[in-house]
């Protein structure tokens, strides 16, 4: 059923403007009438079907719309998106920091599985255009954008090679990327922090962005770094969204590492001044103080160099082990800048040592015995190169100085897992299950950082605006009906880093997506509405 009357709410409409009073009729997957009152004329002419949802007392607002997600890893494994669709996420952008399950060519299956091994342990892969990709996913609970990686798009065509690609090779990747553009892609996603994206130059990525251009399509960055130099790799994206007049995201942005803490303003004015220059350009945030990634990428980039299984021969060599540990020492982690000690380097997910789940590295130092930097090597060895770690690394006020400042929206950076079954396994990160609501509770109503409605704006107006999103992110007659009802004082955040697995709370929370009714009263009902959204010629998405 997708007939529905939401009566009695408040309504945040995405705009960033101030609540009102207001009723919604729900018909054929799109918003019907919005006002006071259904007119009585309506309210007589409703058939049986029609469903009457109570909303007094709660908000009415669009759902939210998680720009920054890695969901191509989970979503085929786990099509109702529980924990996304239990914050009231309604569509999500997947395919983020270089890495895209698609493209894949002949005999690269492997090669591209290996690779992404600590992100999508679980998951099958086969060769695949990104026009049968894209046209074969499965059916979800969530909408879908889609972006093509420049590390899988280079991973096809010149594997890890450290070095330029040739003209060739430079003609082929932008031929996959526009056969991707052509499929529907909202555009390409970079990951330069690791290999293979961090062998590549300013210029690859320009002939990269030409395409971009002509497509009118976007470009979603990992900085190239987020710690150290993160300034000028900032300078860096703002230099391709002058150049090429696009779109630039810049994902989950931070400022990582001891020595970078209080950075954040300075960047900050470097976005907002690009703005006020008229430049398309946003970031995007998510509010914990721990990031998230494979333990390989918090190596030195030389030591990823060949892949997986030539790293594991260079980690058994203790010339390798010493050179790692000074490096370290002197420049602190790759990409993550100088932490205060290997206590701060958790286990997450590990494929192949489920049971160190939630360990960090000094604890399990101590447990073989070992120095930190051994039992990292060996952990890598042992678990085949696919560990996932969390990184705490995040200064706290830096994190509300980004929240807040006009130019950031809010994603998860998390993907839409379950607390059963495959996707159940291994402790992930908290913001798979709270980002959103944890916004609403800590920024809006603990700590009075945001109001609600400016909270609301950044997950919904505000970043359909930035993805170009035809008819969603606002309440608005005609618009699809993707919305969420929720109880501001009882919508909180309850996964921890020692128990992730647990949905936000609120008995009263209803989430629709295009229409239907996907979580009712917070228990999940199974539909499965979502579409695949589609980039057009115009630069708009559908």
């Amino acid at each position: 059923m997708s007939n529905y009357v939401i009566h009695g709410g408040e309504l945040i409409d995405g705009s960033g403007a101030p609540r009102f009073k207001c009723d919604i009729l729900i018909r054929d997957k799109k918003i019907a009438f919005m006002g006071p009152s259904l007119p009585k004329e309506v309210l007589d002419h409703l058939p049986a079907d029609f469903q009457t949802v109570d909303a007094t007392g709660l908000m009415v607002a669009p759902g939210f719309i998680d720009i920054k997600t890695h969901s191509d890893f989970i979503l085929p494994l786990n099509p109702t998106a529980d924990s996304k669709v239990h914050q009231g996420v309604t569509t999500e952008i997947i395919g983020h920091c270089g890495f895209s399950v698609a493209p894949v060519l002949p005999g690269k299956v492997k090669l591209l599985q290996d690779y992404l091994s600590p992100s999508a342990p679980w998951l099958s892969f086969k060769e695949t255009s990104f026009h049968e990709y894209t046209n074969t996913y499965p059916q979800t609970s969530v909408n879908v954008g889609m972006l093509v990686g420049h590390n899988t798009l280079r991973l096809m065509v010149m594997g890890m090679d450290n070095r330029e690609p040739t003209e060739p090779e430079l003609r082929q990747m932008c031929a996959l990327l526009e056969e991707a553009l052509d499929s529907g892609a909202l555009g390409l996603s970079s990951g330069l922090f690791t290999s293979p994206g961090s062998y590549s130059q300013p210029e690859e990525m320009w002939s990269l962005c030409e395409v971009l251009a002509r497509y009118n399509a976007a470009y979603f960055t990992h900085l190239r770094d987020e710690s150290d130099h993160v300034m000028e790799a900032l300078q860096e994206a703002i230099t391709v969204a002058e150049k090429f007049k696009i779109h630039v995201e810049v994902v989950h942005f931070k400022c990582s590492g001891l020595d970078n803490w209080g950075k954040s303003k300075m960047a900050l004015n470097l976005i907002m001044d690009a703005q006020r220059r008229g430049l398309s350009i946003n970031c995007d945030v998510y509010p914990y103080t721990a990031g998230s990634n494979p333990l390989k990428n918090l190596m030195p980039q030389w030591v990823q160099d060949g892949g997986v299984s030539d790293m594991i021969d260079r980690l058994k060599l203790p010339e390798t082990r010493q050179k790692i540990k000074l490096e370290i020492e002197r420049e602190g982690l790759n990409n993550w800048g100088r932490i205060p000690s290997w206590e701060h380097i958790q286990i997450s997910i590990s494929p192949n040592l489920p049971e160190y789940a939630g360990l960090d590295f000094q604890e399990i130092a101590e447990r073989w015995n070992l120095e930190p930097i051994d039992a990292v090597c060996d952990y890598l060895i042992k678990d085949l190169g696919a560990t996932r770690v969390f990184v705490h690394s995040i200064s706290e006020e830096d994190i509300d100085h980004i929240i807040t400042s006009p130019p950031t929206l809010i994603g998860s950076d998390g993907n839409c897992v379950c607390k059963t079954g495959i996707t159940g396994q291994g402790m992930p990160h908290p913001r798979f299950y709270g980002t959103f609501p944890r916004v609403l509770s800590r920024y809006v109503r603990e700590r009075k950082l945001l109001t609600l409605e400016q909270a609301i704006h950044k997950m919904t107006g505000a970043t359909a605006a930035a993805l170009k999103l035809n008819h969603r992110g606002l309440l608005a007659v005609g618009n699809f009906a993707d919305i969420v009802v929720f109880d501001p004082n009882d919508f909180d955040d309850r996964s921890t880093y020692a128990a992730p697995h647990q949905y936000p709370s609120g008995t009263q929370t209803m989430v629709f997506v295009n229409g239907q009714c996907v979580v009712d009263h917070s228990s999940h009902t199974q539909a499965l509405p979502g579409k695949v959204l589609i980039r057009e010629a115009s630069g708009r998405v559908n």
